[in-house]
């Protein structure tokens, strides 16, 4: 079984454990960033981390195996590879609200699911994704991501297994400490290059 040690490992090799200040997705303020596509630029370490995924996951029978977009579809696909079953993903609503199945995917009702992402904070597009699959009639039997930045403090009322679990303090922007605040802000991912510009 792969520790958490062992994981954290993963992250630093791939250069993913990045500091400064970082403005997070979920809108708060962190010091501490996972980058995770530095870790999934690694088939290696994608296919090691997910085949662990599926170790721990396989005795609950898992039909299907969903991601909402865009890290966790490939770990849903490599998930889903080692599991022998099928593989989707679900994509923002046409509001920027919520997780929608397209592409013709489905969920036979009562299909056994297993919903996996990459990087858990506040666990929204997680929560997304698991409201889609209750939607389409599918029995949630358990959440994986590779990293859980809350300590364990996220939970989904479902088994919730994370390969790396750290305590990461995040800041709403109204309440920075002045020594975060001191430092450039370093906006991460590609949300921030989707903005329209003047």
């Amino acid at each position: 079984m792969l520790t958490n040690d062992q994981a954290l490992e993963i992250f630093k090799e791939s250069g993913a454990l990045l500091e400064g200040h970082f403005l997070l997705a979920s809108g708060y303020h962190s010091a501490t960033y996972l980058e995770k596509f530095q870790v999934l630029q690694y088939p290696q370490h994608v296919e090691r981390l997910c085949r662990e995924i599926a170790e721990r996951f396989k005795d609950k029978n898992v039909e299907l195996v969903v991601g909402p977009t865009t890290g966790g579809m490939l770990l849903a696909y490599e998930v889903a590879k080692h599991l022998g079953t099928r593989s989707i993903f679900a994509e923002r609503g046409d509001d920027g609200q919520g997780r929608v199945l397209r592409r013709g995917f489905h969920i036979n009702p009562g299909e056994r699911v297993l919903v996996v992402d990459d990087i858990l904070t506040t666990g929204g597009s997680v929560r997304d994704t698991i409201d889609a699959v209750r939607l389409h009639g599918g029995e949630l039997m358990g959440v994986a991501v590779l990293a859980d930045r809350s300590g364990g403090k996220t939970q989904f009322g479902v088994p919730l297994e994370a390969l790396l679990t750290l305590d990461v303090e995040k800041f709403a922007p109204d309440a920075l400490p002045e020594w975060l605040a001191a430092i450039p802000l370093t906006e991460r991912g590609s949300s921030h290059l989707l903005k329209p510009t003047a």
